[in-house]
């Protein structure tokens, strides 16, 4: 009798183990994935180092929208940086504004020393399927006016929702 409630407790722990392990799988491969920052191009939003975790349903239900901070998968690195410009647009920046579709942006999550170090760039005309990016740290961003080009959706692999490293750091993006 006592061997029988003990493998019965044994047989329940090994249960709850891989159910366990089958949701965490389930959760890292279609839902929840984290990344790590890699340079200073998005500073002082995300710092070099950082781990955020990103979500990867988020587009399967809703479209990106200019602000979100995405992943961009790309066949040697992933990238993370912010969208600006939205399929159809015209993006221009001209005396360190940004202009979309000839209207002034706000940019509110920009230092006034990132505004400053944008250089002129445009008009361009972002593809249908496609985002425009950039780095908020506009002088040292390799973005969609210096190499990235446009970014299609499908390249969009989740948005930035929690930075959880270093945990003095811990916060939402935005």
């Amino acid at each position: 009798m006592k061997n029988t409630k003990i493998k019965n407790e044994i047989v329940g722990w090994i249960k709850a183990f891989l159910i366990a392990i089958l949701v965490a799988v389930f959760l890292r491969s279609f839902v929840f994935a984290t990344s790590i920052v890699e340079g200073d191009s998005m500073y002082p939003t995300l710092e070099d180092g950082e781990r955020v975790i990103f979500n990867k349903m988020i587009y399967f239900i809703g479209e990106p929208a200019r602000g979100d901070i995405v992943i961009i998968q790309r066949p040697l690195k992933n990238y993370v940086k912010r969208i600006v410009g939205l399929p159809g647009e015209t993006i221009e920046v001209k005396n360190h504004t940004l202009f979309i579709n000839g209207e002034a942006s706000g940019q509110e999550y920009l230092s006034n020393d990132s505004k400053s170090l944008t250089g002129n760039f445009g008009p361009v005309k972002v593809p249908e399927q496609s985002y425009f990016v950039m780095g908020d740290n506009r002088a040292k961003s390799k973005d969609s006016r210096n190499g990235l080009g446009f970014i299609e959706k499908h390249e969009i692999i989740g948005r930035s929702e929690i930075i959880i490293f270093p945990f003095s750091e811990w916060s939402f993006t935005r």
